[in-house]
């Protein structure tokens, strides 16, 4: 069996060749200057012979390189790495000794060199980039906030930039039983109206990207899109209640509500239970029926989690899917609230939210410099007027020191 040349056979075989591409050219080149001596022009046979001789001189030059770059780079002296496992084998020292020493019964091992491994690097015998990691479809989102605050209020929408409504905000009531005699003059009422003002504002937050990555994964696109989305929602609902109302805030329910006075006074101990059935109470007595209560999720589980000295619950069974309710009012649990805080109110027919944009997402070229980076702007915004008709309607407080306003002395 033939054994393979090694690289330095290769390279000495190659630069013989080169050599001879030497020589050839040399003396074709000797030709033509006693040719140019005597005053003759070179035949078209010796210029095409020429020409050839050129190529395969500068052919031959270019293997011998690369051969010298390739034992530069590898080392001269791993010839195990241009054999195979079978020539590694027989070649060992350790099995010529033992098929040599003809016993009956033995064992003789040899070490073989991995002729592909797991590296990434650029040495011989690495496998390299073809190590793909597995990538997993999709993306892995970060938890989302459950939104409910804008479905408690009543929806509308506007074309302007601020919505006005008017407002009953005083009334003398002096209707009275009169005399069926002639002339006798009937009492007067006075009502009093107002024009309140809310003004459209606009929420908006932007990210960059590059325009080949949306090229390349169109569902980054959607995935962003989403988020910004999300991101608008996430402010809108923490403006819908707490809004300071100045600047560019909207004026929020929470901050516009009517602060929390016991109504009637129970005996102790008070529950929270106890404080939202008060609220209840005190909305009633305004001629403002309560449709809804928000509470944190912290404090609406401590009220699930009351029990009676059995060790049953109060509140339904936690077997049961049942929707939150209390006092036969929806409970809200969000974290759009403060813990230890509440807020009860007629929402539908106290406030309403009026849409002047919907969410909407833009992609755009046209900022500083973004067509030269070859990037782009995406832009999440919104526009919306918050309208609280009623602030009576709503009753906010906190917890423990509405626990103390309400425990009879």
């Amino acid at each position: 069996m033939t054994e393979p040349k090694t690289a330095e056979q290769l390279a000495q075989e190659v630069k013989a060749a080169f050599d001879a591409k030497v020589d050839q050219v040399k003396a074709i080149a000797d030709e033509a200057l006693g040719k140019a001596a005597k005053g003759e022009d070179l035949s078209a046979a010796t210029k095409q012979l020429a020409d050839e001789a050129l190529v395969g001189m500068n052919e031959a030059k270019a293997r011998l390189d690369e051969l010298e770059q390739k034992i530069a780079r590898k080392g001269s002296d791993d010839q195990s790495a241009h054999q195979s496992i079978g020539q590694q084998v027989v070649a060992s020292e350790e099995i010529k000794s033992f098929l040599e020493s003809k016993v009956s019964r033995g064992r003789a091992s040899v070490e073989v060199k991995a002729i592909i491994s797991g590296l990434t690097t650029d040495a011989m015998g690495s496998a390299g980039d073809l190590i793909v990691p597995d990538r997993l479809p999709g993306m892995i989102v970060p938890g989302q906030r459950r939104l409910t605050v804008r479905d408690l209020l009543t929806p509308g929408r506007t074309a302007s930039t601020s919505v006005q409504y008017v407002k009953e905000t005083g009334f003398t009531n002096a209707a009275a039983t009169v005399a069926e005699t002639t002339g006798a003059l009937k009492p007067q009422s006075d009502i009093k109206f107002d024009i309140a003002t809310s003004s459209v504002t606009t929420i908006a937050h932007w990210v960059l990207a590059t325009r080949q990555i949306l090229d390349d994964v169109p569902m980054l696109q959607s995935y962003i899109d989403g988020r910004l989305r999300y991101g608008l929602a996430l402010v809108e609902e923490n403006q819908l209640l707490n809004g300071a109302g100045t600047g560019t805030d909207l004026n929020g329910i929470y901050t516009q509500a009517t602060a929390y006075t016991a109504p009637i006074t129970i005996p102790a101990p008070v529950t929270r239970i106890d404080v939202l059935r008060l609220a209840v109470l005190k909305s009633a007595l305004a001629e403002l029926p309560t449709t809804g209560a928000v509470l944190h999720p912290s404090d609406w589980a401590s009220i699930e989690l009351l029990k009676e000295t059995t060790g049953s619950y109060l509140i339904g069974n936690p077997q049961g899917g049942l929707a939150p309710t209390l006092w036969g009012m929806p409970i809200v649990a969000t974290q759009a609230i403060a813990q230890g805080n509440f807020l009860t109110g007629a929402f539908q027919l106290g406030a309403q939210i009026f849409d002047r944009w919907d969410a909407r997402v833009e992609i755009s070229t046209e900022d500083d410099q973004n067509f030269r980076k070859n990037l782009v702007t995406i832009l999440a915004e919104e526009r919306l007027a918050l309208a609280v008709y009623r602030p009576e309607a709503f009753v906010k407080g906190a917890f423990a020191a509405a626990i103390t306003a309400s425990t009879a002395p």
